[in-house]
């Protein structure tokens, strides 16, 4: 009878620690606002500056942790004629944005392998407003990866480790970088849906994944999900459950093809109290709905059908730009037969 008792107050005691966790919140979970970066692929990177700034100051009032600016793309592969100013990231363009003397937030840039003249456009820290460098790479590219990370680190930065197309990537090719990784300087590897093709039961193995593999080294595994079956934010829940410790957002959902995790869905469920709704609606309302007027982003028929073919969007973002955008059984057809 005794031992049945103690099972009976053994469960009690954990559904009680499981209810507290949805009341409760988690200190370390950092968010990153990727609003500009991942939305300048939709406009190409042509913000003009007082929007820009909006979207900082909407993400300080926030709480918001990290605000990405852009890009350090190279300008001998990028057009500064084609893209706009936040394809570069040039130093003067960034310190009309910022206050360097505001200290709860910080400013990343995305530099990508084989994308970036890193060893010159990416200056010491103590002459640039900067303060992390996200790496993003494919898995072909981890060793160029790597040594970007170390520059980044030896000019006194902060930098993390972005492995993009995971869906796409062989488990001993992916256990093979996420061991270099862990002995690399990175703060943090982040697992990216790029095509935004997983279910959430893919993402929670992949988050106990990286952080197995990053055990002992004080990395964080974090999430960057795209919204091309609408599962951005429930996957980032997904992740967060799993013990992903960093994770992106932007405001009103923007980015490449089907956008991302909405920043007002992922803040509206944290229940951190440094963490606000009110200015990214305030943002919303005031920036974005003129701006869907202009531009096309957000789930549509075409992200799902490549998402399901585990395929880059790029085929949907060109069929969402031709004149039949909505013709979707021909797009299928036509992506089905490619496969």
């Amino acid at each position: 009878m005794q031992e049945g008792e103690d099972k009976m107050a053994t469960e009690n005691n954990n559904n009680e620690d499981a209810s507290d966790r949805w009341v409760a919140y988690r200190p370390d979970l950092k968010i990153l606002d990727c609003t500009i970066r991942d939305g300048g692929l939709v406009t190409g990177h042509h913000f003009k500056d007082d929007m820009v700034r909006r979207i900082y100051e909407t993400n300080i009032d926030a709480g918001v942790d990290y605000v990405e600016l852009g890009y350090k793309s190279s300008k001998k592969i990028f057009s500064s004629d084609e893209f706009g100013k936040w394809k570069f990231c040039d130093e003067d363009d960034i310190r009309r944005i910022v206050d360097t003397d505001t200290p709860n937030v910080r400013i990343s840039v995305m530099a990508d392998a084989e994308r970036t003249d890193y060893h010159e456009d990416i200056l010491p820290k103590d002459q640039s407003a900067i303060d992390c460098v996200r790496v993003a790479c494919y898995i072909h590219q981890i060793p160029i990866a790597l040594d970007m990370v170390k520059d980044a680190v030896d000019k006194g930065y902060e930098a993390m480790m972005q492995l993009m197309a995971v869906s796409v990537v062989q488990e001993n090719e992916l256990n093979s970088a996420l061991k270099a990784v862990a002995k690399s300087p990175a703060s943090a590897v982040y697992i990216v849906d790029s095509f935004g093709s997983l279910y959430s039961e893919q993402v929670r193995d992949l988050t106990k994944m990286y952080i197995k593999a990053m055990e002992g080294t004080g990395k964080d595994v974090g999430f960057h999900g795209h919204n091309n079956c609408q599962l951005a934010f429930a996957n980032t829940i997904e992740a967060i459950v799993a013990g992903a410790n960093r994770v992106d957002a932007t405001i009103s959902g923007i980015g490449r093809g089907a956008g991302n995790c909405p920043m007002e869905l992922l803040v509206g469920f944290l229940h951190n109290p440094k963490f606000r709704l009110r200015p990214i609606l305030e943002c919303c309302r005031d920036v974005f709905v003129p701006l869907s007027e202009d531009y096309d982003w957000g789930y549509s028929i075409p992200y799902a059908l490549t998402a399901r073919l585990n395929q880059h969007p790029r085929a949907a973002i060109k069929m969402r730009a031709s004149d039949a955008p909505d013709d979707y059984v021909s797009f299928y057809d036509q992506i089905s037969q490619e496969e």
